[in-house]
């Protein structure tokens, strides 16, 4: 607070600065030098204190005649809004369609169908026919709650016209950039779509023990994919007909906190020859993915939910068996209460900070969110006003997010600080132009392990 004998010079300081032509910061940088030079200190305060943010100020018409004078406002850019997450790109061979990758996303499996092509089984020069995962990926992704996908086709071109070429391998699936169009392919053209949350490549393990480095080198991709992309998680397929001794092996070779491992196949009905089908479990998980999202959030574990268009599973895993591979971070899809479900939630990281699938994806999506609400702020003048409009800024959408049951603690201070001030940036970031804030968060985890203590009680027993 200023000294009472101050207050009149601050306020005259703040009419001066009102006053100035276009009231930006820049042009109250020459008030100190119409008032007395022991009162600099003061009327810089006041500057500070009468800053405006450019996009709430407001440039006043000049009245030179009684009557109503309209003028407009900026939208305020310091409401911060969260991002989508349910977006999702599957990557893997199609029977058409083109090979850059579309500009839209798809919306319902009518649209595939009249892009990549229906249901038939895939027929490749180097192996016999297969089913057509990535059609089978996109129904089981729509029924399942999906809305929006991106489709990246792989093709690996053969001898012989008609077919589907050959069977695609690491390097089609990694994808490459023509010198000639500047069009990318496979994984490489999903990183010009900055609203892809999930990725999968649906089929990419299928025939695993006949080619197993082929598909943990796939797999591999995936996860490179979505650790450079940041703001995306891999969901990844175990490889048809292992049983859960084999799967100890298979998973083994990764480690990521981008990427959730799913076992064992979704058993369906295959609705072009109604006999049952195994099907790789990516599709559908993707699918609950954005279910789970859009009714709860992207916070809560998309676990514990009913997997559509499941008539069976290829493998039944009993509880012993779940008790070994759940601490792996192999997640395992069960016949529960009448239903299929998907019963696990973890990442295949061996950082116990990223456990979890919901905790790597709700930070994933705060990271974004506040990287894309916040870019207004690049250029503006790096002062105090500026580290408080921030910090309000941040702190009311994290508030937002406690009151909707995403972080813990009973009130806001238990759940979160937002700090940006001369305690987060030295002398040297400042002169180098950076604005570092400080944010932590305390997130939900899921109740994965539920237990209750019963003990008798009689009557005339108290405590």
């Amino acid at each position: 607070m200023l000294p009472p004998q101050y207050a009149r010079l601050a306020v005259s300081a703040a009419k001066a600065a009102s006053g100035l032509r276009s009231r930006s910061c820049a042009d109250c940088a020459d008030i100190s030098t119409s008032v007395p030079e022991q009162t600099a200190s003061i009327a810089a305060a006041a500057r500070n204190l009468f800053y405006t943010p450019p996009h709430r100020r407001c440039f006043m018409p000049l009245n030179r005649f009684p009557g109503v004078y309209v003028s407009e406002i900026n939208q305020p850019h310091s409401i911060l809004q969260g991002l989508s997450t349910s977006t999702a790109a599957f990557v893997g061979p199609t029977h058409s369609g083109p090979f850059a990758l579309p500009s839209a996303p798809l919306t319902s499996l009518a649209e595939f169908e009249q892009t990549y092509g229906g249901p038939e089984p895939l027929q490749f020069e180097d192996a016999s026919p297969i089913p057509n995962f990535l059609w089978h990926a996109a129904r089981a992704f729509f029924e399942n709650g999906g809305a929006r996908l991106y489709v990246s086709r792989v093709f690996s071109p053969g001898a012989k016209s008609g077919s589907d070429g050959r069977r695609p391998t690491e390097a089609d699936y990694a994808g490459a950039l023509d010198p000639v169009t500047g069009r990318k392919t496979a994984l490489m053209a999903l990183e010009d779509v900055d609203e892809i949350s999930i990725v999968a490549a649906p089929g990419a393990t299928f025939g695993c023990r006949d080619r197993s480095a082929d598909a943990k080198a796939i797999v591999n991709l995936l996860i490179a994919h979505a650790e450079k992309m940041r703001y995306r998680f891999a969901v990844l397929d175990s490889p048809d007909g292992l049983d859960p001794d084999a799967l100890q092996t298979f998973r083994s070779s990764f480690d990521s906190p981008n990427a959730a491992l799913y076992y064992p196949w979704v058993t369906v009905q295959d609705p072009s020859t109604r006999a049952r089908l195994n099907l790789p479990p990516s599709g559908f998980i993707a699918g609950i993915y954005a279910r789970t999202d859009s009714t709860h959030g992207v916070f809560k574990a998309p676990a514990n939910q009913v997997i559509n268009l499941a008539i069976g599973l290829e493998t039944i895993v009993s509880d012993a068996q779940q008790a070994i591979l759940n601490p792996l971070g192999i997640n395992i899809l069960r016949l529960l209460q009448g239903s299929f479900r998907v019963w696990g939630a973890r990442t295949i990281s061996s950082d116990p900070d990223w456990k979890y699938v919901n905790i790597r994806r709700y930070f994933a999506w705060l990271e974004h969110s506040i990287d894309q609400g916040t870019q207004w702020v690049t250029f503006e003048p790096n002062g105090e006003p500026l580290w408080a409009e921030v910090s309000q800024t941040i702190s009311a959408f994290l508030a937002n997010e406690w009151r909707m049951g995403a972080l813990l603690g009973s009130k806001q201070d238990e759940a979160f600080f937002v700090k940006c001030d001369r305690s987060t940036m030295t002398q040297n970031d400042l002169d180098n132009g950076r604005l570092i804030v400080l944010i932590g968060v305390a997130a939900v985890r899921p109740a994965e392990f539920v237990i209750f203590r019963i003990g008798q009680w009689t009557a005339d027993r108290k405590s």
